[in-house]
């Protein structure tokens, strides 16, 4: 999904340019299939694959976990990133919680059969560890090169699938590393001709002082304040070509692989300079500049990618075409979090494209990302997709309640009606509205603001249906039809739906050979005007029994088929086709609402009953009865049973003897009233 973040991003903003703003749009895709990571990962995926071929004795595969343990704990010690160093430690807990039963089934001698199935299950939890620790063993000896290319072969076939899923358009050229690296060579070749490339044993680098000083040149143009940076440069260089030996053979600790010398267990090409492979920054370049040219208006990626990778792009670039403007704009993705924290693949912390399509639609992901800032860091959480659902349903309920009102029968010249005031002002808002999204679309295609002011149109267009509805007038249907096709009309713009028609959200969207709502609605039309004529004839007659049927068409069977029904006082009965999971769930939802309602109800008649129940018992205690039970307050009283002592023996104070005086008498008048009830013969009817 932090991919996704990326390529659904970009995917708006080429949309939003070639569909809004009608500019021809040449979209390039690189694919790196060949760098420090994937020859790493590759190289571990065979060698695993082979040790577990090998189906090793229980010892010997325990022996050999405990082995790779040692390098991977020292590792995990020697990590500074607190990130890293968790998910470290989440991997070596695993394999120790493995180790764990393994080592007690051994020592005490339990069958063969079951002692493999811990070994197994050690094996799947130490995949990581064992893998990188024959790496280091054996690494050097993987000679099928083969191996290189079926990894990223088989991903990006994932890719491609998870793109079509995401509704991602296609890029109109794709290139892969493995098939340009000629075009690498040459490139390398020009960059140490034109003076910006040095050789050193076997690998190529480029010379960033000798281009930083440069005239015309100006080197780390996104992030200057980063240049010296080791870390990031290292990680840009992979972790196959930052050994002490490889570092030691540049000019200054700046400079970046243009073309590496191959090591054994590493892929090569023949070059001018013996075998090797390209450098990862070398790739984008060569394949952008071979397609695209000396300059191109927008280069895209994430945030993370500015430096160095975008840095050494322009520098390489700029020292091959020999001009400072390979790149126009830079546009930079903001990252996608997890409860804030970074989505990662190195630190296994991250939700794959396949899994967030299991919960929500390309279409809510789409909306959740149009809902914020492409250039922002979004946090992928349960409140972000929340907020994207209820979008596309305030959209959907208006696009259905607009296509109700272009149903109801009117002749040609009766679309047409005088425009009063509440037209008037609705069209003014809508105007408004439209020149507050171009407005926002230039501003650095800013669709979180889109957004909201498409949310306020349709709340204006919502009061509007409502107002003409109390006043049992029709809506102004062509003004609706405007507006809501102005909506769906941005939608498509943003990929946000793919529907041929020109109101509102697909029907059926698992059906695209079939356009449902037009083939189902006029027998629907039919059913709910014949139900409305029934019901009607029902209420005259008074038999309850046709309209409790009126109602389980309604509320049972129709959401079953994904056909909602809205009944309104006075007016026509509403039909909607709506997504039938959404409809069980509203049905499941309003069931529970009904039955916490009658829960409450039944509460507050509990309550209520034992408050008559109380009152009435103490309409009954006579006033002269009513303080003598307070023994622990009062130590004598009068004849009329008023007290006249504490419980201290002394007397009562003049201003206490005023509030109980108050109180004898406020008794004394219900318990006139309780014998008016009981002479009335409706007190004890009134008890029960």
């Amino acid at each position: 999904m932090g991919h996704a973040r990326s390529y659904i991003s970009f995917d708006i903003l080429r949309r939003v340019l070639m569909d809004y703003f009608k500019y021809d749009v040449f979209y390039c895709m690189n694919i790196t299939d060949i760098d420090d990571k994937i020859i790493k990962r590759a190289r571990q995926n065979y060698l695993y694959e082979q040790y577990k071929a090998k189906k090793l004795d229980d010892d010997q595969v325990l022996e050999d976990v405990l082995n790779a343990l040692k390098p991977f704990s020292a590792k995990l010690n020697e990590t500074p990133d607190l990130d890293k160093k968790q998910m470290l430690e989440r991997i070596q807990n695993g394999v120790r919680v493995a180790l764990e039963p393994l080592e007690k089934a051994m020592q005490q001698k339990v069958l063969p059969e079951d002692v493999n199935k811990y070994t197994q299950v050690l094996l799947e939890e130490a995949k990581d560890l064992l893998s990188d620790w024959l790496d280091t063993k054996f690494g050097s000896l993987v000679t099928d090169n083969s191996i290189f290319s079926q990894l990223p072969k088989y991903w990006e076939g994932d890719y491609h699938r998870d793109m079509a899923a995401l509704n991602v358009l296609p890029p109109d050229v794709l290139t892969r590393v493995s098939e340009y690296v000629p075009e690498i060579v040459e490139f390398v070749h020009k960059i140490v001709e034109n003076g910006y490339g040095y050789v050193s044993h076997g690998s190529v680098y480029f010379d960033t002082v000798k281009f930083g000083g440069s005239e015309k040149h100006f080197y780390a143009k996104l992030v200057p304040e980063a240049v010296g940076d080791q870390k990031a440069l290292q990680e840009g260089e992979g972790d196959l070509s930052i050994s002490a030996d490889r570092l030691s053979e540049k000019c200054s600790p700046n400079d970046f692989a243009l073309w590496k010398a191959s090591k054994p267990g590493e892929p090569s090409w023949d070059s001018p300079w013996g075998k090797g492979r390209p450098g990862w920054h070398i790739e984008c370049s060569a394949m952008a500049g071979s397609i695209l040219g000396e300059s191109m208006d927008i280069h895209g990626g994430g945030f993370d990618l500015r430096f160095p990778h975008h840095d050494n792009e322009l520098a390489q670039s700029e020292a091959y075409f020999e001009n400072d403007h390979w790149v126009r704009y830079f546009l930079h993705t903001g990252h996608l979090t997890i409860a804030g924290c970074k989505m990662s693949k190195s630190l296994k912390n991250f939700i794959t494209i396949k899994d967030a399509l299991k919960n929500h639609t390309a279409r809510q992901l789409r909306l959740a990302f149009l809902m914020h800032s492409w250039k922002d860091t979004l946090d992928y959480s349960n409140n972000t997709m929340e907020s994207a659902i209820q979008y596309e349903k305030f959209m959907n309920e208006f696009f259905l309640n607009v296509k109700d009102l272009l149903r109801a029968p009117a002749d040609i010249a009766g679309q047409y009606e005088k425009w009063e005031e509440q037209e008037t002002e609705l069209n003014k808002c809508f105007c408004e509205k439209k020149s507050a999204v171009h407005e926002a679309l230039c501003d650095n295609v800013d669709t979180r603001t889109v957004m909201e002011e498409m949310r306020s149109l349709v709340s204006h267009s919502n009061c509007y249906i409502a107002a003409k509805k109390t006043s049992r007038q029709m809506p102004d249907r062509m003004l609706l039809k405007s507006i809501a096709a102005y909506l769906t009309q941005m939608l498509k713009i943003f990929g946000a739906t793919e529907s041929t028609e020109a109101i509102g959200f697909p029907v059926g969207e698992g059906v695209p050979t079939i356009d449902l709502e037009s083939t189902v609605m006029p027998y629907l039309q039919v059913l709910s005007e014949f139900r409305e004529g029934i019901r009607q004839i029902a209420r005259e007659k008074k038999v309850n029994e046709v309209l409790q049927l009126s109602d389980a068409l309604r509320d049972d069977i129709l959401p079953e088929l994904g056909v909602r029904l809205e009944d309104h006082d006075g007016l026509p009965t509403v039909v909607k086709l709506v997504d039938r999971e959404t409809l069980l769930k509203e049905r499941e939802e309003k069931k529970k609402a009904e039955e916490e309602k009658k829960k409450k109800k039944e509460e507050a008649a509990r309550k209520k009953q034992e408050q008559e129940v109380a009152k009435l018992a103490k309409m009954k205690i006579p006033p002269n009865e009513m303080f003598k039970p307070e023994t622990d307050k009062y130590s004598n009283f009068d004849e009329n049973g008023f007290p006249t002592h504490d419980i201290e023996g002394k007397e009562i104070s003049k201003g206490q003897m005023k509030k109980l005086k108050k109180l004898y008498e406020a008794q004394e008048k219900v318990y006139k009233e309780y014998l008016q009830m009981v002479q009335n013969g409706s007190a004890n009817g009134k008890q029960t």
